[in-house]
């Protein structure tokens, strides 16, 4: 608990908390000193000068920011001499503004970024000396058009502190204003002017302590000064990663976003979370006219105000006008033609020629009328749905409880196949939980951080930015990946080892900590199960016997084992480079162990952190849409589970697992004689066209498929293919929760309407559910229709689907409860009024009063005993290895700009302007090797498909390696990718495949969607 300092306020007794500055100490007693260098959240530097105190005793004036509160300390904020100093440097600043400012203030009467954290709108805080001053003398006239105030502060914090402080500028002092540096707009997403830039280092210390980017700097000396990027580059031409904190901490427009240049006026501002990644952001829309203007970071405790480049300038996909309107069905005799895929979809939006427009009614008539033909005419295994990681809970929950009660058998998945399924596969095996131990920001906490299979600064950049941070502080950061990423600017040790030996490199790091006596004996005896089994497999995983497989020197593992053993907390991070491989699980399972000998689990800065994905990957796995557990992992196949779940949807249910995403495409492609053919498709959100294995062979059979029913907010690949396109809303269109990688449950709000006749996906799952008309017969019920098992209501093994929600956004919230029901044991203390009051609640959380936990396991983990279940892993080698034909690894993943299949961030006007094209990453070696420089094209070939696309050097892209992003339609590296599955978590081996590369090519005639955007 803080303890308190008692000072003297302005001649008033007042209290202050121990290290709390003369500021906040200050604004917490309702007074409000200028200050413009000052921004919560940032370090404080006590540069401009406009928040100067007198203290008695002291000849000069202090910075009321950056200096302390002491015992007896007695400040005066409103003496003669304060004020005069605070209004002169009001007025010089203002002096060297240009005449029309960047960052209006006449958004409901305050700057965007705000005066004073804490203070309310303009001259309204209690106690403020600027209280009564509410007139603008000195302020700038309206340039903004009829229908504005008559008088705007041009020039945001600065022009609102004169305003308040009645500070004009003398015309002699107005003479002498600088030169003006010239604009510079060469970025896709900000404006730079620095006629507006008053140097308080704001944008600087938010670039290089907050996100640690160091792209911006304040360079030369005395009147030339300047903030600078890079080595005084053009923004557009700098290394800047386009986060925007800069642009978020500028306090008078100097960096702007292009979007909201001048006026800052909005219709309104609604809070939501980012729908791109798992990390879960939690950000604020600024919408005008029904369009989305702007984006700002909330202080949500994920990001705490930070955003990237996708959170911050990727939202006006939502406006793309490529966006479905209006239901499709496709016309009679266009055959659906997987080739074609190439030539459809690129320049323009037009269906016309595949599919013709139709009512809702009649669109969800097909719909249904053929999914209930094919059940009832070849039983429940012969339909399939794929849900959605990137909707919301509710949806995700209601979409599962469609497929099973309502198909009538556990035949549903979602892209968490495709990403961490091996991972949950042995969390829930060794832990018994498929979640995260600690939050990201928990690295805070820890001595040494270890982050393997991932590559956070492009993946999870905010996450990233609290690894940088710290780092910053003296934690060690442990990279191991077979390609060094920007995080390795940071880390104390890269680990750069080969591609697929991830098991002999792990192994030989909990063979160091057995074979040195490092390992926690205390939490292996009363916290570990299986350690002698575990032990006497390592022993022959020797660091000496393994850096000739793994590539890692003997010493150099040694060194990291001994350093994670023997750090006060170390936390492990992973992502898909783990997950991703024929022996996902048995990495994760390596992972588990690591940390369990070393007991890193289970305290401040330690445990095991798989990185979410998806925006809602996390939360769509709790909901249930997966195929062999029903909500909150509990198994389809568990007796007492299978019971309550009948009784609770008041279903008979399937108590077999059902297929997984790359099994239903075989499936799909099963001879009419297997009695499991998958004949018809419901799919929400996604897009396996474009994200499965082998796609040559999912798109066959997504083709192949009797009926399909794509609804989805664009025309994508696999919309395509489709019978029927339903048009739904896009995450700004919508209200519901999403949970992120740090199990926060969090609510989105809708902040615009959606277009044209497109409709909520809680509504169109209902209508589908309706138009189903009953349930699914149970799976045995043709050799048994007399079952006794099933209810008074179920005779014959039918009954009416209860799907009506009653409530405002297609009855979300009362999902929702229905969902918090079934989820009892994780949610049942977060409510849906709790998340509108609250916006994020941490789970597990099972009362009202429960805070929830960020850090689990403390004393015990989910087993049923309680104990970490260890399981040895032995050498599993890739399905598919380099060989003379096809000599190089292919490794596949995302782009810091785009995301999944590039459906959405492709249509963002800044993140395709920043990485419009596709590219392929080489070494320098290799490309010199090839006869091939940066900007050449060249063809990567696998087994089962190639791409042409032109190739970008990258030296932390090991030798014999190739990097592609899967984002890109016209070079889809899925292609070429291998559908050989983990037996365990049922997930495809992306990270890595053999292909070969020859230069040249002919590079597709259509990139991207820009023509049509």
């Amino acid at each position: 608990m803080n303890t308190t300092i008692a000072f003297t306020l302005d001649g008033k007794p007042a209290e202050a908390f121990s290290c709390e500055s003369i500021l906040k100490a200050a604004q917490r007693h309702g007074v409000d000193i200028p200050h413009l260098c000052y921004s919560d959240g940032l370090r404080a530097d006590g540069n401009c000068r406009a928040c100067v105190v007198e203290i008695d005793g002291e000849r000069s004036l202090a910075p009321s920011c950056c200096r302390n509160v002491t015992a007896g300390m007695q400040v005066k904020t409103q003496s003669p001499r304060a004020l005069k100093s605070q209004a002169m440097v009001v007025e010089m600043l203002l002096s060297d503004m240009p005449d029309v400012g960047y960052k209006w203030n006449d958004s409901r009467g305050t700057a965007r970024s705000g005066v004073a954290s804490g203070a309310a709108a303009l001259g309204d805080t209690p106690g403020s000396s600027y209280s009564e001053q509410k007139s603008s003398p000195g302020a700038s006239p309206n340039t903004a058009g009829p229908g504005l105030a008559t008088v705007v502060g041009q020039h945001g914090e600065l022009s609102e502190w004169a305003t308040r402080m009645g500070v004009t500028v003398r015309p002699a002092l107005q003479a002498l204003r600088r030169e003006q540096p010239k604009a510079d707009i060469s970025h896709p997403a900000m404006a730079v002017n620095l006629d507006a830039c008053i140097q308080c280092n704001r944008c600087v210390r938010a670039c290089r302590e907050e996100q640690v980017n160091d792209v911006i700097g304040y360079a030369y000396r005395g009147s030339d000064s300047a903030i600078v990027f890079d080595l005084d580059d053009a923004m557009g031409a700098s290394t800047c990663v386009a986060c925007g904190e800069c642009v978020q901490a500028c306090p008078t427009g100097a960096l702007m976003p292009k979007t909201q240049i001048g006026s800052q006026e909005v219709d309104k501002s609604v809070d939501s979370v980012c729908p791109f990644c798992g990390v879960g952001c939690l950000i604020t829309y600024n919408v005008k006219d029904n369009a989305i203007v702007s984006v700002d970071g909330r202080d949500g405790p994920a990001n705490h105000n930070r955003l990237c480049v996708k959170g911050r300038f990727g939202f006006d996909y939502a406006h793309s006008p490529q966006r479905l309107t209006v239901p499709l069905i496709r016309k009679a005799g266009v055959p659906k033609d997987p080739a074609a895929l190439q030539h459809l979809n690129r320049e323009s939006a037009d269906w016309s020629s595949v599919f013709r427009e139709a009512t809702w009614d009649e669109a969800l008539a097909l719909s249904a009328g053929a999914l209930k033909g094919l059940r009832d005419t070849y039983g429940p295994k012969s339909l399939a749905g794929f849900g959605s990681a990137k909707g919301s809970n509710e949806e995700a929950y209601l979409f599962q409880k469609l497929v099973r009660t309502g198909f009538g058998s556990n035949n549903v998945d979602h892209c968490t196949r495709l990403c961490h399924a091996s991972s949950v596969a042995a969390l829930l095996e060794g832990v018994g939980s498929g979640a995260v131990s600690n939050q990201v920001n928990d690295v805070e906490h820890s001595e040494l951080i270890f982050v393997i299979g991932s590559n956070p600064s492009s993946n999870h950049p905010v996450a990233a930015t609290w690894m940088k941070n710290a780092a910053k502080k003296g934690a060690k950061i442990v990279l191991a990946d077979p390609r060094i990423t920007d995080l390795g600017k940071h880390a104390w040790r890269t680990l750069q080892f080969r591609a697929d030996t991830d098991v002999a490199m792990l192994n030989a790091l909990i063979h160091t900590i057995i074979d040195e006596d490092l390992v926690d004996k205390d939490f292996i005896g009363h916290r570990a199960d299986n350690y002698a089994a575990l032990k006497d497999n390592v022993k022959g995983y020797s660091p000496e016997a393994m850096a000739p497989i793994c590539g890692i020197p003997a010493a150099t593992l040694r060194e990291v084992a001994r350093a994670y053993a023997t750090a006060k907390g170390a936390m492990i991070l992973w992502g898909m480079g783990i997950s991703q491989h024929v022996h996902g699980t048995d990495n994760a399972r390596c992972l588990i162990a690591l940390a369990t000998v070393a007991g890193q689990i289970g305290k401040p800065g330690s445990g095991l952190h798989p990185l979410r994905g998806q925006n809602n990957v996390q939360g769509a796995s709790d909901a249930g849409l997966i195929p062999m557990m029903f909500p909150n992992y509990q198994r389809v196949t568990d007796t007492t589970a299978h019971t309550w779940f009948e009784s609770f949807w008041d279903s008979k249910l399937d108590d077999k697992p059902g297929y997984t995403v790359v099994e239903i495409m075989h499936k799909a492609l099963a001879p009419d004689n297997d009695p499991h053919k998958v004949r018809g498709m419901y799919i929400m959100g996604e897009n396996p066209a474009m994200s499965d294995p082998d796609l040559n062979h999912a798109r066959h059979a997504l083709a192949s498929l009797s009926h399909m029913v794509v609804q989805d907010i664009f025309m994508t690949e696999t919309a395509w293919l489709a019978d029927v396109v339903l048009p739904a809303t896009a995450w700004p269109e919508k209200t519901g929760t999403v949970s992120n990688t740090d199990r926060m449950v969090q609510l989105g709000k809708q902040a615009i309407d959606a277009p044209g006749q497109a409709k909520p996906d809680l509504w169109i799952i209902q209508q589908i559910a309706e138009g189903m008309g009953a349930h699914a017969a149970s799976p045995d019920s043709s050799q048994s229709p007399g079952n006794e098992s099933l209810s008074a209501g179920q005779a014959n093994g039918v009954r009416p689907l209860a799907f009506g929600y009653e409530g405002e956004h297609a009855g979300v919230a009362a999902v929702y409860e229905e969902m918090r029901q079934a989820m009892h044991t994780a949610i049942g203390g977060i409510t849906w009024e709790r998340l509108q009051a609250e916006s994020s609640v941490t789970y597990p959380c099972l009362s009202a009063d429960d805070p929830g936990e960020p850090t689990i396991f403390k004393n015990r983990v989910a087993t049923p005993d309680g104990r970490v279940q260890l399981v040895p892993a032995d050498i599993i080698p890739a399905n598919e290895r380099p060989d003379a034909d096809y000599p190089f690894v292919l490794i596949t993943g995302r782009q810091l700009e785009h995301w999944h299949t590039g459906s959405m961030t492709r249509r963002s006007t800044v993140l395709d302007a920043l990485e419009p094209s596709a590219t392929a990453s080489l070494c320098g070696r290799d490309l010199r090797a090839l006869g091939l420089a940066p900007g050449d094209v060249m063809t990567v070939r696998s087994r089962r498909g190639e791409v042409t696309l032109q190739v970008r050097q990258d030296d932390g892209t090991p030798t014999g390696a190739v990097f592609i992003p899967f984002a890109y339609y016209e070079a889809a590296a899925n292609l070429m990718t291998n559908a050989a599955l983990d037996p365990f978590g049922k997930i495809p081996e992306f990270k890595y495949c053999a292909v070969a590369i020859e230069s040249g090519g002919v590079l597709p005639t259509s990139a991207g969607y820009r023509a049509g955007a």
